[in-house]
């Protein structure tokens, strides 16, 4: 069965870049280049997983965690943050939040995400 991610993501570049890795490796990807649209995708696709960035338009990051936590519907998917806040409060923050991952974007490589992804969903 094929997996479904949902990367929202407000760098285009970037947010390209993960739906060309990932949909190569054979995943669904759907994207969202602001925290509405992505919450909103998020409630109607029912990816997999979701990465998410913290600082996006129109809807942050940890907004957009709060609402997936508190729909029935969304609280179980796996969400890996993608950001460049480093700061220890906001990582405390996401991870009490329940986030599977929380990567500074400085701090890995593509491949190294994808086989995050792939352990995560165990494929």
């Amino acid at each position: 069965m094929v997996k479904k991610i949902l990367i929202i993501e407000d760098e285009a570049p970037l947010r390209m870049a993960l739906e060309e890795k990932f949909g190569n490796e054979g995943f669904d990807v759907v994207t969202a280049d602001n925290g509405e649209d992505g919450l909103m995708l998020a409630q109607e696709q029912m990816p997999d997983l979701i990465l998410l960035d913290i600082i996006l338009p129109k809807m942050n990051g940890f907004d957009v965690l709060n609402h997936l936590s508190k729909n029935d519907t969304t609280k179980e998917i796996d969400v890996i943050v993608l950001t460049n806040l480093s700061e220890t409060g906001k990582v405390g923050d996401v991870v009490r939040k329940g986030v599977s991952e929380y990567l500074v974007k400085a701090d890995w490589t593509l491949e190294e995400l994808l086989e995050k992804v792939k352990n995560k969903l165990n494929v």
